[in-house]
Parts: structure tokens; C-alpha cells; sequence
């Protein structure tokens, strides 16, 4: 039998599920994700780093864990929330089942939960705080536990997932998302890690770059050293404000007049470093499925 779970939000709400993985309990901001595949890909997103995820597809784990699809080393998300955990997993790719990756992990996964309820309150109220615990006996201690965390807003966890020394991105593709022929390395790439994932490091080698990868507090001057053509700014979780090593060091970067291009968190560091503010928008559209306009 599944042991009682619950997820508690700051504002007080309760869910009730059962818990999926280890049953530590995990406390931190609570957002959802629209994706109706990639799962695994999520899970191992490091932009994901202090976050608990709610799945909006309505059954997750069908097709496992494998190897391959790993976005980065190990989970940095908080916990994952999920109307219903397959049973059982079902793919030619894989390896462990979701409910074996979470344990690995000692990530807490909740099931059993009305995500469709969950979505619209986090839609309507903004994201929040919340924790999954199978402590369901004391709600005002965790919710006390969950007010007395920190808030995303001014928290620095670029640092945190970012590699620690210097590499060269050399690993091959997988047979999975074979591509046509390696071009030759033509073009020299530093990526600046604040939380790379590692598909855009496969996707920089396939257009010809050669890539190595220097952690977020890089100094530029060390970049500048390596003489590329153009420097990459990656993905990465919390405030991009609190990242104040890589604001200054992008804002050198700039008038050198190397061409810099990036991602996510790494277009947020960019504006901070050009002269804009960043500001946090009540929830963000996490998923495969934005809505596109052609202009």
C-alpha cells in the first residue's frame, strides 16, 4: 500500500495524494509544466534547481528513465507532482522505472493529486511556496516550515548547479537522436554554464562549433583569452539579480564586441548587463506547447 502524501501550499491550501520515490519531505516554489512528453527531460532540467514541479499531463512514468535523455548530472528539482504514476514503465529505452529514478535521487514525488485544480490556483494566485511531506498529521508545523523558506525572488542558484571547472562538450550524440554527419568544428564557442542542459550543447556541436563550457563566474577576461567567435549564455534556475559576477562579466564581454547570444536565464543576465530590470512574472509558461504567432 502507498503511504498518505500531501502537498501544502503557503496560502494554507492542502492536496492530498499518496506518495511516490522516497518520502523525505521537500520544500520549494511550485510551478507547473504543460508538457505532455519529456518528463525526464524536465525532471533533469537544472533551471528546475529549488523548484517543485507539477506535471499537467495526466499520467506520467510510462515510458521510464534512461541514460540518454538526461538534460544534466543528477535532480535539482525540489519534488514532482502528478495526477497519476504509471505503474508500470513501457519503452525500448528503458532502464528504470520513474518511481526508482525519484528514490535514486531522494527526490519526493506525490500522485493522486487534481493537477487540473492545482494549475488554475497557481495560475490565478501566481506560483508559491509549498512542500510535499508525508508528515500529514502536523499541517501547521509544515506550513510553518514552508513560510520560513527562502523565496526564489534574490535567490542565487545559477551558482549552485553550475560545473566547477572548465571542459570541452565532446560526447556524441545518442543513436536515439542520431542527426546527419558531424560538420567540422568551424567555430569557436564558450558557454558560460548557469544550469546548461545538455541538448543545446548537442545542438551548438551539430552546427559546427566547437564548445567548451566555463563555470557562470568566469571572469571575462578569461574568456576573452580563448579568442572566440561568439560567447553562449545558458539556461539556469532563480533570480537572474542575484547572479552579480556574471552581470559584470557579460557587461565586459559586451564591449569587446564578441558576438554573445543565449537562452533563458542567460538573455535575463544579457539585459541586466545592457541596462534592463527583470522582474518576476506571477507564473511562467514551463512546456513544449508554447503558442506561437508568425508575424
Amino acid at each position: 500500500m502507498s503511504r498518505a502524501a500531501v502537498l501544502m501550499l503557503e496560502n494554507g491550501r492542502v492536496f492530498r495524494g499518496h506518495s511516490v520515490g522516497p518520502t523525505t519531505e521537500s520544500i520549494g516554489e511550485v510551478v507547473f509544466n504543460t508538457g505532455l512528453s519529456g518528463y525526464q527531460e524536465v525532471l533533469s532540467d537544472p533551471s528546475y534547481a529549488g523548484q517543485i514541479i507539477v506535471m499537467t499531463a495526466p499520467q506520467i512514468g510510462n515510458t521510464g528513465i534512461n541514460a540518454e535523455d538526461q538534460e544534466g548530472q543528477g535532480l535539482h528539482c525540489a519534488g514532482l507532482v502528478m495526477r497519476e504514476a504509471s505503474p508500470i514503465s513501457s519503452n525500448w529505452r528503458s532502464e528504470i522505472s520513474l518511481q526508482d529514478y525519484l528514490e535514486e535521487h531522494q527526490r519526493p514525488g506525490i500522485d493522486g493529486i487534481d493537477t487540473r485544480a492545482l494549475t488554475r490556483a497557481l495560475r490565478d494566485e501566481g506560483v508559491m511556496r509549498g512542500a510535499i511531506s508525508t508528515d500529514v498529521d502536523d499541517l501547521e508545523a509544515l506550513l510553518a516550515r514552508i513560510k520560513a523558506s527562502p523565496s526564489m525572488e534574490g535567490l542565487d542558484l545559477a551558482s549552485q548547479v553550475s560545473c566547477e571547472s572548465i571542459y570541452t562538450w565532446q560526447d556524441p550524440t545518442p543513436d536515439a537522436f542520431a542527426q546527419p554527419e558531424q560538420p567540422s568544428e568551424e567555430f569557436e564557442v564558450v558557454a558560460y554554464d548557469f544550469g546548461v542542459k545538455r541538448n543545446l550543447l548537442r545542438q551548438l556541436r551539430h552546427a559546427g562549433c566547437r564548445v567548451t563550457v566555463v563555470p557562470g563566474n568566469t571572469p571575462a577576461k578569461e574568456v576573452l583569452a580563448r579568442k572566440p567567435h561568439g560567447i553562449f549564455l545558458s539556461n539556469g534556475p532563480g533570480d537572474p539579480a542575484a547572479v552579480g559576477p556574471a552581470i559584470e562579466a557579460v557587461r565586459e564581454l559586451v564591449a569587446s564586441g564578441t558576438p554573445i547570444f543565449g537562452v533563458c536565464l542567460g538573455h535575463q543576465i544579457l539585459a541586466l548587463a545592457m541596462g534592463a530590470k527583470t522582474y518576476k512574472l506571477p507564473f511562467g509558461h514551463h512546456g513544449g506547447n508554447h503558442p506561437v504567432m508568425d508575424l
